[in-house]
């Protein structure tokens, strides 16, 4: 089942996103993060209404995505970014797919035009989940990170979306 998160899925979630930040180079981050960390996030995320979305199965939080501007500046208010990340039990068995989709819906709805998904160049499961999407290709950023001893390249995928009939200047980023 995927569901609105509520603020009592943080250690969930924070247990997700610590294990992408240990083992993997999903997130290009050393230090994991606390609870309070998350709660805040959360509490930002919704303030700004921005959905936080998770994955349940059988009364457990297996995965979670969400989304929020890709820049800062107004000229990007149609303009997202997305991030997905699953309990590393559950990786490739459907549930980011199913996420990213829910993620999509939303984002139409709301009449974005581009979702952008920034995503390191050794996570094959991530690169082919997106092309399976529909995202294309976009671009390739050659070191754009250190981790583990390594530099990591990171690559970008853009999904357009149904975007506003009648964008506009000026603004806000939109929500």
């Amino acid at each position: 089942m995927i569901r609105q998160a509520v603020e009592n899925d943080s250690n969930k979630i924070l247990e997700i996103y610590n294990d992408a930040i240990l083992n993997t180079t999903a997130v290009y981050t050393y230090n994991v993060q606390t609870l309070e960390d998350r709660k805040l996030w959360f509490q930002k995320k919704s303030e700004d209404q921005f959905p936080i979305l998770v994955f349940e199965e059988n009364d457990r939080v297996i995965g979670f995505a969400t989304f929020g501007p890709f820049r800062a500046w107004p000229g990007y208010k149609y303009t997202i970014e997305h991030s997905v990340y699953v309990h590393h039990d559950y990786r490739n068995h459907g549930v980011g797919i199913a996420l990213v989709k829910e993620i999509i819906k939303i984002a139409n709805q709301r009449k974005f035009a581009t979702l952008v998904a920034g995503i390191d160049s050794f996570n094959k499961s991530s690169l082919y989940m997106h092309q399976k999407l529909g995202f294309e290709y976009s671009g390739t950023i050659q070191r754009a990170g250190f981790k583990f001893g390594k530099w990591l390249d990171l690559v970008f995928y853009q999904l357009n979306l149904v975007g506003p009939e009648n964008p506009v200047d000026g603004g806000e980023l939109l929500k």
